[in-house]
């Protein structure tokens, strides 16, 4: 018994070892700090069940044992008012409380519902100067817009500490999850929509960020850093940005759209004005229409508007027309493809294009596609 317990506590030590750097529980930023306590709030509030259930299971199995021959022997009994009475009650009265808990949490913390305080001890001035930073998830990267600063990162992120954040999200192309779990809760981001975050982060420090959604090849290097800073560091290291940064236009843009995986930190001190609002809205590239045109068009019809060509309206298979491979290339070995170019090929056509292997032979050899470039270490 004594090896046995021994056991037991070499388990529960190795595990405490094991999650030192437990961020979730110890966040950096009061909307992480308020969803950690929710949490903890509900696992206690369950556990007043999961604990003496599995007490008087234990309990019952020790009590009644063969070799206990003290014990009651009962087997006509089958029914107990007070015992159902117990059973039924307790559940339903943490239900009741959970369910209270979980349902103002839900709403309180609301990702879209902007912040009303910095801390539990702060309330945010009437005048406080929120910041917003635009977020585009890139295959398989992060791209983040500061458009009162003009400026623009990559797989870098900085905030002044105790400045409130709010966050504008979108994709370019397969869905996401964007996650700082210092900071707040993760938020999904999408394609052609705009999701938001409003968070604030309390202490100084350089914190992890990533994807928390599978999106294909690269998504595992899908990082970044999150910089908590003092006011003057903050500004420091816009001016940096500014200073070391490149100019990024449409087609910067379009290049830097292109699957790639390990990217480093890029700096870009000057940003095409509206670029953002063309990548929510699937128009970067020339000659696309915008997608808040399309919908203008098809609430209010198209008026004077000149006719538009189908290809203007093609946004999934911007890849495949460039011969760039799709999201999860190489693990399915597939180009992306539209629809239009499996018709015109045939259901059977797995690869791009094909070409003659021989002049006037009737073989072909399939296209090869070139795999994501890959950038660091």
């Amino acid at each position: 018994m004594t090896r046995f317990f021994k056991f037991l506590a070499t388990i529960a030590v190795t595990g405490f070892l094991s999650g030192c750097n437990l961020v979730v529980m110890q966040p950096s930023g009061d909307i992480a700090r308020q969803q950690r306590d929710l949490i903890v709030v509900s696992t206690l509030l369950m556990l007043l069940i999961i604990l003496p259930v599995i007490f008087l299971t234990l309990f019952f199995a020790w009590k009644y044992r063969e070799s206990n021959t003290d014990a009651s022997y009962r087997p006509d009994w089958h029914h107990s008012t007070r015992l159902e009475v117990l059973i039924w009650s307790a559940p339903l009265a943490i239900i009741i409380a959970l369910g209270a808990v979980t349902w103002a949490s839900t709403h309180q913390l609301d990702p879209y519902r902007p912040l009303a305080r910095l801390d539990a001890a702060r309330q945010l001035p009437p005048n406080e100067k929120v910041m917003t930073v635009q977020v585009v998830a890139l295959d398989w990267k992060w791209l983040f817009f500061y458009p009162e600063l003009g400026i623009a990162t990559v797989n870098e992120l900085a905030a002044p500490v105790d400045v409130p954040i709010s966050f504008k999200l979108t994709a370019s192309s397969v869905m996401n999850t964007f996650y700082v779990p210092a900071l707040a809760g993760m938020i999904y981001t999408m394609p052609g929509m705009q999701t938001r975050l409003h968070a604030v982060i309390n202490r100084e420090g350089s914190f992890d960020g990533f994807s928390a959604n599978y999106s294909g090849d690269g998504f595992s290097r899908m990082r970044f850093t999150f910089l908590g800073m003092r006011r003057d560091g903050f500004d420091a290291w816009v001016e940096k940005v500014r200073q070391q940064g490149k100019s990024l236009d449409r087609a910067t843009y379009l290049e830097l759209e292109r699957p790639s995986k390990r990217d480093p930190v890029r700096y870009f001190g000057a940003v095409e004005k509206g670029l953002y609002d063309r990548i929510l809205n699937l128009c970067v590239a020339e000659g696309k229409i915008c997608m808040n045109e399309v919908m203008h068009r098809d609430l209010h019809g198209p008026g004077e508007a000149p006719a538009v060509d189908k290809s203007q309206l093609e946004y999934d298979n911007r890849h495949s027309s460039s011969g760039r491979p799709g999201a999860t290339f190489p693990a399915s070995g597939k180009p992306a493809h539209s629809h239009d170019e499996i018709r015109r090929e045939g259901p059977s056509a797995t690869h791009a294009p094909a070409e003659p292997s021989e002049p006037g032979s009737g073989h072909h050899q399939p296209q090869t596609t070139s795999p994501p470039t890959e950038q660091g270490d």
